[in-house]
């Protein structure tokens, strides 16, 4: 007897997602006191690379130490249409790197500044060990607007 609901979507691996926006957050320590950091990211070879502003000095404090990189739809449409919403976290060592010029051009055109200082790319590569994901499904009937 054919069934009328449609296969469930496979499933979207948590670098899939990552891929879905432009932006997230870089969590390490910085002399012993934790701070974020916003980036751009793009994602190649399975690694993930991040461009932010140099002039903060966030890039020299995740050199060569483990940081997590975090990103998330909150903010998306895609609630709105029943999709649910999503975070994932990688935490891996980072390192300064160069991307090629074809990595560059993913990255899109950059800012124009950055707390009043003109942007001076920085870019980091962050090979991820640990992957999180979470999601929170609200069902297109469930979706409520500005509780408390």
């Amino acid at each position: 007897m054919p069934s009328d609901e449609s296969p469930a979507p496979a499933p979207v691996s948590p670098i899939e997602l990552l891929g879905r926006v432009p932006y997230g957050r870089l969590a390490t320590s910085m002399r012993a006191l934790p701070f974020l950091a916003v980036a751009r990211h793009i994602v190649s070879d399975g690694r993930i690379l991040l461009r932010m502003h140099s002039g903060f000095g966030y890039h020299e404090a995740c050199d060569g130490s483990v940081v997590a990189y975090g990103a998330d739809n909150y903010n998306a449409a895609s609630a709105d249409e029943g999709d649910g919403l999503w975070s994932v976290q990688f935490t891996g060592p980072a390192e300064i790197v160069h991307p090629c010029p074809e990595q560059a051009e993913l990255f899109g055109a950059a800012p124009v500044s950055a707390n009043g200082e003109p942007f001076a790319p920085a870019y980091l590569r962050v090979d991820p060990h640990f992957v999180t994901e979470h999601t929170l499904d609200f069902g297109a009937s469930q979706l409520v607007r500005h509780a408390a």
